[in-house]
C-alpha cells in the first residue's frame, strides 16, 4: 500500500469562490481507477502555514503509477494545480 499525501497553500483568498471551486473540482481525482480513501483535509495546527491537504491510498506501485499518468490527473495538474497552488509539499508513504 502507498499513501500519497500533499499539503498546499492556494493563491486564492481564504473562503473565496475560487478556493471553493478548486476544492470541488479536485474531487475528480477520486474517480481515477486505483484511488482509495481519498480525503480533502483542512490544516488546523499553528505549527505550519499550509492550508489544505489531500490524502489517498493505492494498493500498489502499479496503481500509483497509473494514477500519475491518468488523463484526469494530468489535466488537473496542468489546468488547475500549476496555476492555483502557491506552494506544496508531497509525501508518499509505505508501511514499515
Amino acid at each position: 500500500m502507498i499513501r500519497h499525501t500533499v499539503i498546499f497553500v492556494l493563491k486564492h483568498a481564504h473562503g473565496s469562490l475560487q478556493e471553493k471551486a478548486f476544492l470541488r473540482d479536485a474531487k475528480v481525482l477520486k474517480e481515477i481507477p486505483g484511488v482509495e480513501k481519498f480525503e480533502q483535509l483542512k490544516q488546523v495546527s499553528k505549527k505550519n502555514d499550509y492550508q489544505f491537504g489531500f490524502s489517498m491510498e493505492f494498493k500498489d506501485q502499479a496503481a500509483y503509477e497509473g494514477y500519475n499518468v491518468h488523463p484526469k490527473h494530468v489535466a488537473f495538474v496542468q489546468d488547475r494545480w500549476e496555476r492555483e497552488v502557491e506552494r506544496f509539499l508531497e509525501i508518499d508513504y509505505v508501511p514499515v
